[in-house]
């Protein structure tokens, strides 16, 4: 579970979250680091969640696992080395 200030509601949010990556968004004018999660309460549009690490208030280890292959369907680049087979 992660707790982020939302910069876009002002409030903070509660999601459930798998990790991804962190490093620059490539999508962001802005180049610094910043964790990179993908969003599993998104309901709508893009559910990766990259924020900055101030935003994060605190992230709740749970017993749910996740499976990269529910998510990962590019060719990743990843700025962190990790084992998750042919996600990797």
């Amino acid at each position: 579970m992660l707790a982020f200030f939302s910069k876009e509601d002002k409030t903070q949010l509660y999601r459930t979250c798998a990790p991804m990556d962190f490093g620059p968004s490539r999508r962001a004018r802005n180049p610094v680091d910043r964790y990179h999660f993908w969003d599993y309460d998104s309901d709508v549009g893009r559910h990766t969640l990259s924020l900055l690490p101030e935003q994060v208030v605190s992230m709740q280890l749970t017993d749910e696992y996740f499976e990269p292959g529910e998510f990962v369907t590019w060719n990743a680049q990843w700025f962190l080395p990790r084992d998750w087979g042919a996600f990797s």
